[in-house]
């Protein structure tokens, strides 16, 4: 079987920067319009582009899974997120396609190869599975006997393990483990919280008894992410959906280009110690004249999920600080990047103060490609849109950051908008 490899030698286009920019952003939707009205049809037809939505429990502004269709539709009912998605569903449930992310079911067998994976590994005689059977097979009857269940649910008729006190987190742990081999799916939420059942109960059983080899898997995988993707180098291809055998990548790259779905390409810019690197576009990519959107996105999107992408595709050179003190942040805890036309041009920190009904700027920063002139007005719509559908009647914005005089400038000549100045923790310990 051939290879992918690293050789440039079956290029058959070159794009620019700006045009594998444009293209990656048609794939992933940015190029639609915005329905007046969104509805669950618009759900699912940005899931199919999507592939996965990525859960998060970050709750300061919004839940990381609410954001991508946000950016994508516009303001929608949360709600609606709700009962497609967290609800008992038998449309879309619960995996590790790449971190934990809502799936359509009928992938399920898709990911048989890393449910396998995780059982191998903990095989071992002394992983916590091994040390824990008694547990997890506990786990597994009250589950068959009492149907979907929280891990609260268990916490007191738990059996002791090794003789001492039984820790209840190991009905977590457990519940956990037997998710990642597939023998127990998420039936649902109850808040935020999960609630498990065993597989059978949730998965319809034709899905269920479904196998799919490894290597016609990881195919089919490969192939979904490059057509997310638009087009996309080697690692862009395995980071979609967390594959770490770069040999069966390549495999699976070679074969989508012999069957004609990918096509070798190479992008301007795109290197790796001074050599181009080996890129791929869809069959289906489109390459528009323009891009014009404007979006707030989570870090969890998949334009700028893959940090090295989002550095050479955007110039974005983005990294969480939510674990960083906070006199030591440099741009917040949780900014949002944002997309205006084809560029990254400016990161928002966000919260969402329920109390005072205020949508909070609580950082505000240019990017090195912004054009503050032209961006400002556009930033500034997307707030006050982002305040509306958080529910929230007021916009401040503090004085931290590049781009905060800016924003507060054009939020302040929005007729609609209610705009105040407030001091946030950070600006004043600067």
């Amino acid at each position: 079987m051939s290879s992918a490899g690293d050789t440039l030698a079956d290029v058959t286009e070159t794009l620019s920067a700006a045009q594998a920019r444009r293209i990656a952003l048609a794939a992933q939707g940015f190029t639609r319009s915005r329905p007046a009205s969104v509805s669950a049809r618009h759900v699912h037809r940005a899931m199919d582009r999507l592939g996965v939505l990525q859960i998060d429990s970050v709750n300061v502004f919004a839940r990381s899974h609410y954001m991508p269709l946000f950016s994508r539709l516009g303001a929608y009912d949360p709600a609606l997120l709700d009962r497609v998605f967290l609800s008992r569903t038998t449309r879309y449930v619960e995996y590790l396609a790449h971190e934990a992310t809502f799936v359509p079911v009928e992938d399920w067998p898709l990911w048989r190869f890393r449910m396998d994976h995780f059982r191998a590994r903990w095989a071992d005689p002394d992983s916590w599975a091994s040390r824990n059977a008694r547990t997890l097979d506990w786990v597994r009857d009250e589950l068959r006997d009492r149907g979907p269940l929280r891990p609260v649910d268990l916490r007191d008729d738990a059996p002791r393990e090794r003789g001492t006190w039984w820790d209840w987190d190991d009905a977590k742990l457990a519940l956990e483990h037997l998710w990642r081999t597939g023998d127990v799916a998420i039936s649902g939420r109850k808040g935020f919280e999960r609630t498990y059942a065993l597989a059978e109960h949730v998965i319809p059983d034709a899905i269920l008894r479904t196998e799919i080899p490894r290597h016609d898997a990881i195919r089919e995988l490969v192939r979904r992410a490059a057509r997310s993707s638009g087009v996309a180098t080697l690692s862009d291809l395995a980071d979609y959906y967390r594959i770490r055998d770069r040999a069966t990548i390549s495999a699976a790259v070679a074969d989508l280009v012999e069957q004609g779905e990918l096509a070798p390409v190479q992008v301007k810019g795109w290197e790796r110690q001074g050599r181009p690197l080996p890129a791929w576009r869809h069959v289906d990519a489109v390459l528009p004249r323009r891009v014009d959107a404007a979006a707030l996105l989570t870090p969890f999107d998949p334009v700028v999920w893959f940090r090295d992408r989002a550095l050479r595709a955007f110039d974005l050179d983005y990294r969480i600080e939510i674990y960083v003190p906070a006199e030591k942040r440099r741009f917040g805890y949780y900014s949002l990047p944002v997309l205006v036309g084809d560029r990254i041009v400016a990161r928002v920190d966000l919260k969402a103060d329920r109390a005072s009904s205020t949508l909070q700027v609580q950082s505000a920063w240019w990017e090195p490609q912004a054009r503050p002139a032209d961006d400002a007005e556009r930033i500034a719509a997307e707030l006050a849109l982002a305040a509306s559908w958080q529910g929230l009647e007021h916009v401040s914005v503090s004085g931290w950051g590049t781009a905060a005089d800016a924003l507060h400038g054009a939020l302040r000549a929005r007729p609609e908008a209610s705009v105040a100045r407030h001091v946030h923790a950070r600006e004043s310990a600067a």
